[in-house]
């Protein structure tokens, strides 16, 4: 992979749960303290104010965060990151809502998302064991209908070249992650993809019969499917999560495998949210990079 791209890149672990955030602050609080206390925490310092501004983390500043974060009122937001100018680094985000009381321009299709980052360093130092351990221990606190970890760029505090260049590297790079939080807009119950980690739990994983329905149909040999208490399951693609480089044939099989029969359940970006950068014919392009 481009060099020049690689502190554009780091591991991204994000779970949709299509409920109400009132239904979830103590288990998104759980999962937060889970993430704090692996990455260490004094990591995470910085959190955006009001008006956008970067401000550091004192101890009022984390107990407002946490009342936020417990607060069940309708619409819940919540950062922090360990440095603001940093691309890819340790980073929390979660946005909440209310499913009975959507605001005027909510989809009765939106989910709460929650995502943890990482930086490629974490993966180095610590291995993909770990960071699986990370995941899973990040999942047993919330009721998520889907989630994954992959390898991820960012394009958030990109220059606008830079920005371009990532948006060509994901088709030759397919294993890399290119979604960004507006997902959970309209994502439902649907499952965002086919990922080193795909997190699986109801309505689909019922309907595809289960884990042992799912593993009939996974033949990969380096695939596995674990179940996971409360009919939920877990789909890991091999040891180390995949860039892939399609110009050297690396086409990722057990991605395409797992991309095949999820298919009917796909997220598919409505139209709705117009990116000049990424335009919809691209981005169906890249949604379906495992598929077509």
């Amino acid at each position: 992979m481009d060099g020049a791209m690689f502190s554009g890149i780091g591991l991204i672990i994000r779970f949709f749960m299509h409920r109400s955030h009132a239904d979830l602050a103590t288990s998104v609080m759980r999962a937060l303290d889970t993430y704090r206390h692996a990455v260490g925490p004094d990591t995470l310092v910085w959190y955006p104010d009001a008006e956008g501004d970067w401000r550091r983390l004192d101890n009022s500043a984390w107990e407002r965060t946490r009342q936020t974060l417990l607060d069940t009122s309708t619409h819940t937001f919540a950062t922090l990151v360990d440095q603001p100018t940093r691309i890819v680094g340790f980073r929390f985000e979660y946005e909440g809502i209310s499913l009975e009381e959507p605001g005027s321009f909510d989809d009765p299709r939106r989910a709460c998302v929650a995502s943890f980052w990482l930086p490629s360093t974490f993966l180095e130092k610590w291995g993909p064991g770990h960071a699986r351990g990370l995941a899973l221990e990040l999942a047993a606190h919330l009721p998520f209908n889907s989630g994954y970890a992959s390898l991820v760029f960012s394009r958030s505090e990109q220059p606008v070249g830079v920005v371009r260049q990532l948006n060509t590297l994901c088709f030759r790079h397919p294993g890399v992650d290119m979604f960004e939080h507006p997902v959970s807009w309209d994502i439902g119950t649907r499952i965002p993809g086919a990922y080193w980690l795909t997190f699986l739990g109801q309505p689909v994983l019922g309907e595809l019969g289960g884990t042992e329905g799912l593993s009939a149909r996974l033949t990969a040999p380096d695939t596995t499917v674990q179940q996971l208490p409360e009919d939920r399951a877990i789909v890991t693609l091999g040891l180390w999560p995949e860039a892939g480089d399609v110009d050297a044939g690396e086409n990722l099989p057990a991605y395409r495998e797992l991309a095949r029969v999820l298919e009917p359940w796909l997220y598919h970006d409505s139209g709705t949210r117009f990116d000049p950068d990424f335009p919809p014919g691209d981005k169906r392009r890249w949604e379906r990079r495992f598929l077509d």
